[in-house]
């Protein structure tokens, strides 16, 4: 076409028309995104690390968590991750920390803890101030712990000052199904979210054996047995199963209805699903099989049974589904099902291959978890089951990160994991140790030695050095 048929056809005035497609050209009409429910909720993590500075650790003896332990040995950390471990390294313009005569493992992590809603003092002076269970029925999956904890209890500050640096803040065991966990950093906030790990795995509540048929079977309610505790877990997760089927079925076909959201039935859906990680609190060995058998019926898995003072009676509970045993190192006697705990439980266990850790379920024990598994190793080496420190760190560590479902992020000194570190006076494992000076994500949280890094709750404004003021 010439230039002047094209400026006919086209005038320079003129407007473009729009593309009307032809009707074999209509893009087809999306359907409507189906939002399955099952995990929404909660508040997300705001948690930001502290200020913090490279740093350069020399001449300590380390225990990676990893089973390892390096003498007179440095480690780097950079933009809160560890870097490197190893003799004569150069931590280039990083702040050096002396740490020859002193030892250096990672940040302690506790599973089981109910700091924030088992407030000390006040629960023991006030039982109405505790906010551990919901306790108007056996099934309360539809609630979350997050939504209790007073972040201002003590109890927080006294575990960093133990070394620990991540705790799981579960529901107590009075409900069959208690709710769902949450996981945290022990460093002061005024809001759970601040302290919140970011992007930890969630953790499901769940208990067997004398709790719940004592306290719901006094008023009359059920379960008044445990054939009426599995009563109750086969026919809620007999509901769950249905309700997820309804809700696969709407996400292939999101024109209609949706079925009628129900809270509870989420959290078991989920539990199916295999988004939250189930934590069983279970004394006796058989009521352990009990669960296990349950979880097969229905498919979903059980990360750990929490106190197992029996586990030491059937090892393959634990080693055959990969199942960690979350254990004291010593309580036992306080009730019928806890009569056979022996102190050699954890060493028994461990010596057959299960993941051991210790926990707290404490706010007192929870300042002593490198204690806990001091007794605890002691009892396996008088019965001949001697482990080196560098393996009993793992019940402290890897494992009950592991639990947590943080074992790439936490619980080890190794290249790319957070700088999560505690650094000791001597030899963690002695009662007369210290935690010095504890980092996480590479920032100094707490520092036995300088006041700036001595953090105080509101509970304990107004204390001295010499006592309350």
């Amino acid at each position: 076409m010439s230039l002047i048929a094209l400026s006919l056809a086209c005038p320079a005035d003129a407007k473009p028309r729009p593309h009307r497609p032809a009707p074999h050209d209509k893009a087809p009409i999306a359907k409507p995104a189906a939002v399955i429910p099952f995990m929404l909720g909660g508040n997300p993590s705001t948690y930001k690390p502290l200020p913090r500075q490279d740093l350069l650790i020399t001449h300590a003896t380390v225990l990676d968590g990893a089973g390892h332990r390096f003498d007179d040995a440095d480690v780097v950390s950079r933009d809160g991750k560890i870097v490197a471990i190893g003799p004569h390294l150069d931590g280039g313009n990083a702040r050096v920390i002396d740490a020859k005569g002193r030892w250096v493992t990672p940040g302690l992590i506790d599973p089981h803890s109910h700091n924030g809603t088992y407030s000390m003092p006040l629960t023991s002076i006030d039982n109405e101030s505790g906010d551990v269970s919901e306790m108007s029925g056996p099934i309360a999956a539809d609630t979350w712990i997050e939504h209790a904890i007073n972040t201002q209890d003590a109890s927080f500050i006294y575990a960093l000052q133990g070394g620990v640096t991540t705790l799981q803040v579960l529901p107590g065991s009075t409900p069959q199904i208690g709710g769902r966990a949450v996981t945290l950093h022990t460093i002061p906030a005024t809001t759970v979210a601040a302290m919140k790990f970011p992007n930890a795995p969630q953790g499901l509540k769940m208990s067997c054996g004398e709790n719940a048929k004592g306290y719901f079977g006094g008023k009359g309610q059920k379960p008044t047995s445990r054939q009426g505790e599995m009563a109750n877990f086969r026919d809620v997760f007999s509901q769950a199963v249905a309700y997820r089927g309804m809700w696969e079925h709407y996400q292939k076909d999101p024109h209609g209805p949706p079925p009628t959201r129900d809270l509870k039935l989420d959290t078991l859906a989920a539990t199916l699903d295999g988004d939250l990680r189930v934590q069983v609190h279970c004394y006796r060995a058989d009521d352990m099989a009990e669960i296990q058998a349950l979880a097969t019926e229905f498919g979903f898995k059980i990360t750990a049974f929490h106190h197992a003072v029996e586990g030491y009676k059937n090892p393959e509970l634990f080693t055959k589904t990969d199942t960690c045993a979350v254990v004291w190192s010593d309580w036992w006697g306080f009730k019928m099902e806890a009569n056979d705990g022996i102190r050699e439980n954890a060493a028994l266990l461990d010596a057959a291959g299960a993941c051991v850790t210790m926990h707290s379920d404490s706010p007192v024990i929870g300042q002593w978890l490198n204690i806990e598994a001091a007794k605890a190793a002691g009892a396996g080496r008088h019965m001949g089951l001697a482990e080196p420190p560098e393996h009993i760190i793992k019940w402290i560590t890897s494992n009950p990160a592991k639990v947590l479902g943080l074992e790439d992020r936490i619980g080890t000194l190794a290249p790319g994991y957070n700088a999560d570190i505690v650094i000791w006076s001597g030899d963690p494992f002695s009662i007369y140790t210290k935690a010095d000076t504890v980092l996480i994500d590479g920032a100094i949280a707490y520092d036995r030695y300088d006041p700036a890094y001595q953090p105080l709750s509101d509970f304990q404004l107004g204390r001295k050095a010499g006592g309350v003021q």
